[in-house]
């Protein structure tokens, strides 16, 4: 009798499963859905293995800004300095979308190495003011992280490498707000109330971070509704639907907005994700493919988003 295994330990054993996602990812004979190779993407960021990293290294090459900015997003995650000269390259790559360059600011910040504060603080300068403020906030993240003596980050439901940590002093969701909006404070402050709403996740903390996608940082927009995206609450939703109908917002926003939409995915998200799937931007058109595949996985009874080797899976005998 046999049975499908699909767990990282099985596969480590199968370098054929590596070879497909591989395939999968970026997209060897173009003919494979975005989500699709989304699903493999985050298939391998589970893996987190350096052969792992050398083929998500491998889609920078690929066309997609939406996609370039999701592995530059997944190699910071891994949390492995082993990714650092890749990203390094990215975040030097004037010709590259901004869109990516800051993610793969974000992504040295994420993994936190000392080595990586030369770079970040070379573009603290750069052109776009999306990757100066990411470089901003990975230079204040890694020195937080770096200078904290031992001393442990507030503890947080939710598995993700912020760009801060949460505020764990202030609880009250006034004094969070005030300190969230103030655009007088430095930006890592603010983001580390931000994360402590997040954290709260109550209907106020929700109304409180809708106030921010009036912001006028680019950066800072986008991260709200990047963190309602993973409070999933019902309460951010008209918010988000605004931010994705306006056409005169950042495009960066705008997809964060769809993606959110897609992972909170209650019923009157689907037909504006649908309204926009043919967006001018292709950035969001994507996205809103990739948030209909989302939706379509929430409201679903699939046991995990990551499953990209539903179909590679290796039959062992018990």
């Amino acid at each position: 009798m046999s049975s499908q295994i699909t767990s990282q330990e099985s596969l480590k054993l199968d370098p054929a499963a590596y070879d497909n996602l591989e395939t999968t990812l970026t997209n060897k004979n173009g003919q494979i859905p975005l989500h699709k190779r989304f699903r493999a993407m985050f298939t391998l960021k589970n893996l987190a293995d350096k052969e792992s990293i050398d083929i998500l290294a491998k889609a920078f090459d690929d066309d997609s800004i939406l996609l370039k900015h999701e592995v530059a997003y997944v190699l910071g995650q891994i949390k492995n300095p082993y990714a650092n000269p890749v990203l390094r390259s990215i975040l030097a790559n004037r010709s590259e979308d901004p869109m990516v360059r800051h993610e793969a600011a974000e992504a040295l910040g994420a993994i936190g190495d000392l080595s990586s504060l030369d770079i970040l603080e070379e573009y603290l300068h750069d052109e776009n003011v999306v990757v100066r403020e990411t470089c901003e906030l990975a230079i204040a993240k890694i020195k937080y992280e770096n200078g904290k003596n031992g001393q442990e980050s507030p503890k947080s439901i939710y598995t993700s490498i912020d760009p801060a940590p949460p505020n764990g002093k202030v609880q009250s969701v006034t004094k969070l707000r005030d300190i969230l909006l103030d655009t007088n404070l430095p930006l890592f402050e603010r983001y580390r109330a931000m994360f402590a709403l997040r954290n709260l996740g109550t209907t106020e903390a929700v109304l409180a971070l809708a106030q921010g996608l009036d912001d006028p940082s680019d950066l800072f927009r986008h991260e709200i509704a990047y963190v309602f995206g993973q409070i999933q609450s019902p309460a951010s939703v008209p918010a988000l639907i605004k931010t994705l109908e306006n056409m005169n917002e950042l495009y960066m926003v705008r997809h964060e907005a769809a993606e959110a939409l897609g992972s909170i995915a209650t019923s009157d998200c689907l037909p504006v994700l649908r309204k926009f799937k043919n967006d001018q931007e292709r950035v969001v058109k994507e996205s809103c493919e990739v948030a209909l595949d989302m939706f379509e996985y929430e409201n679903s009874q699939e046991f995990q988003y990551a499953d990209g080797l539903i179909n590679q899976s290796i039959a062992v005998d018990k």
